[in-house]
């Protein structure tokens, strides 16, 4: 049995009700308990710990200070937000973080009141508070708005739109920025080096309170003061506000997001004295007070179980490499035999694997940030210059720079090559991460190139080939986790464009695979067989160009054509659809299904039952071919996994 912690203070809170009856010290008391909690919690099902653990004391003083829910506490992210549900009567549930049936490890407005606004994705939070703010003044039942943002999440281009718009429309708004000086990688560029140790002259009557501070602060923390007086916005020339203060809003800090007697008078001064926008500067320490977490070098961002006492991870042995590490060395290799090869992320280097690349050619590779819009033109003018990008991004953080890659890539026919992982559902972190859409969305582009990869030799095959395709852009997908442990070629090979490849030869009925769900299909197949019905299968590689020569070989030599993939509706099998109703060839003998995730979001599980939810394993595929070809099941199908 799993030991837990002893938590007093926290035993006697319900909600934050309670917290707001308990004085000072018992708030610092009710944070080490929360923080306790949450070690132990997240021990036993992994998550964010190092984000949560940040902001214990914060969201303690928060709920102390507002009042939650009628005053909207908004995350960035959300993914820091544990000790939220801890506090928010979720504490019976949290040991279900991340889990089928469980607690989301982000904000979700159906699981309480006391998430306003859901997220998962960076930089929302001061759009939607803003949005929160405008309603209460036209009337509607609702208090202050209150954003919770990472220095990190802050240097991405929507959050300096609604803090200029925020600033313009000079409303009631509290926006506290948490500068830990880390995102999920160390955050680049020269705001975030200005964040980190911003510092303003007081200035109004807000940020008087806040004067001495600075000789109070522990050193590192002080260093940040003496160094900002530096960096204000405008001392060049001759200006004396902060960047946010030329935006409209007053500033208070950097405080010490820690110290619970800087926190609740500086929030409860904010609170009484503030007539318009506020940001509220506050510094913290990612995985603050468990030693395992502080000293890790991602701060213990996403982390397995783990053993409490020595926070040893508990990792199962993999049996493949994963995708990630496959298209890291891949393009490391090609970045061997080809010097103009460069690759781009956004704040993922080690998510997507170009770090690998990185410690290579450090200077080849270029970490943009938070900052996916940019990331995609940035690409594009590299492409546009001669060199050779490859724009490393998830499927579901693509989708936040869609108009750049229709209007700066394909419409300009830019060689820019999208390495897409993350592709398909993703388990843990549930629908705001699964990769459905990016098949549809890059397919419907002229000029595009879209491939994805059945397994993890596909995969370095696809790298290689887009390494070597110049006539503009190129895409391919590959999901998250392990491969299917193939034997790895030392190089990949050029592929065909626009051409698929028969796997396995039968007579009764195709399946014709686009994508990572390939061994599901073989799974299909073998149940088929043991019923007397054989199956071809075929790997599609390219979703744009189709192979249509081959579409059309399955379609005239089988009863019945079933398209299979992990995206969702209007992707690949809408592609076939379309081009052989072009051609007339949808009236023939042979039936023709296509089988997507449906037309709902699938909530968190396990990858192996998120499929199951959205009917897409071996059971379902062999079902769904042998009614489309008219033959009934001898037997339930079984022996599948």
């Amino acid at each position: 049995m799993t030991h837990r912690p002893e938590t007093p203070f926290l035993d006697t809170v319900a909600g934050p009700a309670d917290i707001r009856r308990l004085n000072d010290t018992a708030l610092a008391n009710l944070a080490d308990d929360v923080r306790a909690e949450v070690i132990s919690a997240v021990s036993q099902t992994g998550g964010h710990l190092g984000s949560s653990l940040g902001v214990v004391e914060l969201t303690v003083a928060i709920h102390a200070v507002f009042d939650t829910p009628r005053d909207k506490l908004i995350f960035d992210v959300g993914h820091q937000c544990y000790p939220h549900k801890v506090l928010t009567g979720r504490r019976d549930r949290i040991r279900t973080l991340r889990q089928e049936g469980g607690l989301s490890g982000f904000t979700k407005r159906a699981e309480s009141d006391y998430d306003p606004f859901g997220a998962a994705h960076s930089s929302t939070s001061i759009s939607a508070a803003l949005g929160f703010t405008v309603g209460r003044d036209m009337g509607m039942p609702t208090g202050d708005a209150i954003a919770v943002i990472g220095d990190g999440s802050i240097s991405a281009g929507m959050a300096y739109e609604a803090l200029n718009n925020a600033g313009a429309e000079g409303r009631r708004l509290f926006v506290i920025l948490n500068d830990n000086e880390m995102s999920i990688a160390p955050p680049t560029g020269a705001m975030s080096k200005y964040l980190s140790s911003l510092y303003a002259s007081p200035m109004g009557e807000l940020h008087k309170m806040a004067e001495g501070f600075e000789a109070a602060l522990p050193g590192p923390l002080r260093d940040h003061a003496r160094r900002a007086r530096s960096l204000v916005t405008g001392m060049q020339s001759g200006g004396s506000g902060t960047l946010f203060e030329e935006l409209g809003f007053s500033y208070v800090g950097p405080i010490d997001g820690h110290d619970m007697s800087q926190l609740l008078p500086v929030l409860r001064a904010a609170r009484t004295r503030a007539t318009g926008p506020v940001l509220i500067h506050v510094c913290t320490t990612k995985g603050k007070g468990y030693a395992p977490a502080e000293g890790a070098a991602d701060c213990g961002h996403g982390v397995t179980k783990f053993d409490v006492a020595t926070g040893a991870q508990s990792k199962s042995k993999p049996n493949a490499p994963s995708y990630t590490k496959v298209f890291g060395n891949a393009l490391t290799t090609e970045a061997q035999h080809d010097p103009s090869i460069v690759a781009v992320t956004a704040a993922m280097p080690s998510g997507t694997g170009v770090d690998i690349m990185g410690a290579r050619f450090e200077n080849r590779v270029f970490d943009v940030g938070i900052a996916e819009q940019h990331a995609v033109t940035f690409s594009a003018g590299m492409a546009a210059s001669g060199l050779k990008p490859f724009c490393a991004i998830y499927s579901t953080f693509l989708q936040r720079g869609y108009d750049q890659v229709v209007h700066d890539v394909a419409l300009q026919n830019l060689p820019v090559r999208f390495a897409i992982d993350r592709a398909g559902l993703v388990g843990a972190d549930g629908p705001t991460h699964a990769g459905a859409f990016d098949i549809g969305y890059l397919s419907a582009l002229p000029n595009m190139v879209v491939m994805a990869a059945a397994d993890e030799a596909e995969l370095m095959h696809m790298v290689r080939t887009a390494a070597a395709y110049d006539k503009g852009p190129i895409a391919f997908r590959y999901p998250r986790g392990e491969g299917v442990g193939i034997d790895l070629p030392e190089r990949g090979e050029i592929l065909p464009i626009g051409k698929g490849r028969i796997v396995q030869e039968g007579s009764d009925i195709a399946l014709l695979s686009f994508g990572a769900h390939l061994e599901e299909c073989r799974k299909a197949a073998d149940e088929m067989s043991a019923q007397g019905i054989t199956a071809t299968i075929a790997d599609a590689r390219f979703a744009k160009p189709l192979d249509r020569d081959l579409i059309r070989q399955l379609l005239r030599h089988h009863k019945a054509l079933v398209t299979v993939e992990q995206g969702a509706r209007g992707g690949f099998g809408a592609m076939v659809l379309h081009d052989l109703a072009n051609d007339g060839l949808l009236d023939g003998r042979c039936q023709l299904r296509t089988m997507t995730l449906p037309d709902r979001y699938i909530d968190q599980a396990n990858p192996a039952a998120m499929y199951a939810d959205a009917g897409l394993t071996a059971v379902d595929i062999a079902a769904t071919a042998m009614q489309a070809a008219g033959v009934k099941l001898k037997r339930s199908p079984v022996g599948v996994a």
